[in-house]
């Protein structure tokens, strides 16, 4: 009976756990023993701590963070890379020019530069201080294998992508043009999450006056663009004539 008890409370405060006033209420109620059970209240403080952590990931969504908004590019880049391959094969020819050339397009504008940017700033931060970019008790939730999916693969898979297979980068001018949209379009969604919110996305922004994080921002694009002129050396140094006959020059 009280097994039962406990896994339709649990169901119960799981179905509510966006519904500030029930979930308080049900929490409140078990916290005074009205359900009489300890298991039921020590399981309710538990839940409790557990969406105190939780409330700062889901708050704002999961746009607001480059990590996720990364993986996603990188699973629609991968996406376009095997319908390439397929296409090729089905349609028996060498080059599907819409196709690859989008393929080509996303990879060297974005995927590549981005993913790197994401490993290199990520981990220089971490090990400087996790708290400014990833705090400890996010541990509880994602272990240590689930954080190197996230922010270390995704370097190797890049590299490996550009070391494996040629690319055709577009002018710097609209290489440079469309990584700079992309960033200014996440700075937006970073400020306006903080003033609806009045918290930052990432704590090393609260460490920051308003000029310190202008020059971080800034900062951020020398990087990602220095990035995405070394992926291009790297594309020519290893593919030469392949490459270049289709690269335009400014």
């Amino acid at each position: 009976m009280e097994s039962r008890m406990l896994r339709s409370t649990e169901n119960a405060l799981s179905s509510s756990s966006f519904c500030a006033k029930p979930r308080d209420a049900t929490l409140s109620s078990l916290n005074r023993g009205q359900l009489g059970h300890p298991g039921l209240r020590v399981n309710a403080e538990q839940i409790g701590r557990n969406e105190e952590k939780l409330r700062e990931f889901h708050d704002g969504g999961r746009s607001k963070y480059l990590t996720l908004l990364n993986l996603l590019l990188q699973a629609i880049f991968f996406g376009v890379a095997c319908l390439d391959d397929v296409l090729k094969r089905v349609i028996g020819r060498k080059d599907i020019k819409f196709v690859t050339s989008f393929r080509d397009l996303l990879f060297t504008t974005m995927a590549f530069p981005i993913s790197t940017f994401v490993f290199l700033v990520f981990w220089t931060l971490f090990h400087y201080d996790r708290s400014l970019v990833y705090p400890k008790g996010l541990d509880d939730f994602f272990p240590a294998w689930v954080n190197h999916a996230m922010h270390t693969s995704i370097f190797p898979f890049s590299l490996f992508e550009t070391i494996l297979r040629p690319h055709h980068y577009p002018s710097k001018k609209l290489g440079l043009t469309l990584l700079g949209a992309f960033n200014f379009a996440y700075i937006i969604r970073i400020l306006w999450r903080y003033v609806q919110t009045g918290n930052w996305v990432y704590p090393v922004f609260d460490s920051l006056s308003p000029l310190g994080i202008i020059i971080f921002f800034s900062a951020a694009y020398i990087l990602v663009a220095g990035i995405y002129l070394f992926g291009e050396k790297i594309n020519h140094w290893k593919w030469g004539a392949i490459a270049k006959p289709q690269m335009k020059k400014n």
